[in-house]
């Protein structure tokens, strides 16, 4: 029986990915022990215990990226915050930790490092974090999402999915889609999203544009998210949500997307074969930028900066876009060149290989494969 410790949370780019390897490990395995590592204020806190895990909590650490009174007493914090986890590793017997960035992800990787427990780092942006980079120092076994990662030991694994994406056929069930929202079926159908909160400058673009994308024989299946307050459209073609709890069935109806670039939804569309324009989130450290990279550069999507994406931008750009179906054709299959379905297995995979036994001679030599984006190669 093996012991799992995945660390991680803060937000659902971390959590989401987290729990889903959690649950194909508990799938593969299910005498497994699976234990999660976060802090009582992130997201996992609520969504871990949730999903029938145990949640063992470190202190919320914040990397100073500034002179402070709070860098100065950093170093001591990580120093307690480590030893705290290295009795967690020893209390629980933990064979293997996994990380997936965020608070919990750094103290965790140095005390499986110290406490020579191997471990495995998986990066979900593009541009990575601080304390996944210090972890692909410590340990040859590193995931990314995207094959143009820049990370120590990194290979591509992709992002794991939610079960519902990972198996779902678009075109089985284009239909139910289609009845869902109460969709035209004879008309394809732009699906537009800002994520659950939803995107102002997508919001208030697209609904001014909308006529426009309705003239050129297309329906808009609008998700605006929770935060929204644009109120129903009076255009016939136009359907607005302020949440969907089927998202599955909302990428099922599209046949082109306008959506934000977090690392889950770049993976749910490539995974998918579904040709967007990315409106990257301007705030930050522009991690939603290099997101896009992979896909914009292979030909499945095209990228607008947040401040340009306009009406006028909508009606220049998008709808000739629109009106081109073979290179929305061309667009879907460039998209599905650099998408990953199996990423989940993959991760997993990366995480058993951690975990094996192996030579002492050969157990810290970084393992090399065709999809490796080694920062050194």
């Amino acid at each position: 029986m093996t012991t799992y410790l995945l660390a991680g949370g803060g937000t659902a780019g971390h959590v989401n990915p987290l729990l889903a390897v959690a649950d194909r490990i508990r799938v593969r395995e299910p005498d497994a022990v699976v234990l999660v590592l976060g802090t009582a204020e992130g997201l996992e806190a609520r969504l871990v215990p949730l999903r029938g895990y145990e949640l063992l909590t470190v202190p919320r650490l914040p990397f100073p990226r500034r002179p402070s009174a709070a860098a100065l007493r950093f170093p001591s914090r990580l120093v307690q915050a480590v030893q705290g986890v290295r009795e967690l590793l020893r209390r629980h017997r933990v064979d293997v930790v996994v990380g997936f960035g965020g608070y919990a992800s750094a103290p965790a990787y140095v005390a499986a490092w110290r406490s020579k427990v191997p471990f495995v780092v998986h990066e979900a942006n593009a541009k990575p974090g601080i304390a996944n980079v210090l972890g692909s120092y410590l340990t040859s076994h590193v995931g990314t999402v995207f094959r143009s990662t820049s990370l120590r030991h990194g290979r591509q694994v992709g992002m794991p999915l939610r079960h519902e994406i990972e198996t779902l056929d678009r075109r089985a069930s284009r239909s139910e889609a289609v009845a869902e929202f109460g969709l035209d079926e004879s008309k394809p159908t732009l699906l537009v999203t800002g994520g659950s909160s939803g995107a102002k400058r997508i919001n208030e673009t697209m609904s001014t544009a909308a006529a426009s994308v309705l003239g050129a024989g297309w329906q808009i299946l609008h998700i605006t998210g929770a935060k929204s307050d644009l109120g129903p459209s009076d255009l016939p073609d136009h359907h607005l949500l302020r949440y969907c709890d089927r998202m599955d069935l909302a990428l099922s109806a599209a046949d082109f997307v306008v959506s934000r670039s977090g690392s889950a939804t770049v993976s749910e569309l490539t995974a998918l074969g579904l040709p967007s324009v990315l409106v990257p989130y301007p705030v930050g450290n522009g991690e939603q930028r290099h997101n896009a990279t992979d896909v914009v550069q292979a030909g499945g999507a095209v990228l607008v900066v947040d401040a340009d994406f306009t009406p006028e931008w909508v009606a220049s750009t998008l709808v000739p876009l629109l009106l081109d179906r073979s290179r929305i054709a061309d667009m879907a299959v460039q998209a599905s060149t650099v998408g990953v379905l199996d990423g989940t297995d993959r991760t997993v995979d990366l995480v058993v290989d951690a975990a094996r036994p192996r030579d002492r001679s050969t157990a810290d030599a970084p393992a090399r494969t065709p999809a490796t984006n080694d920062e050194n190669s």
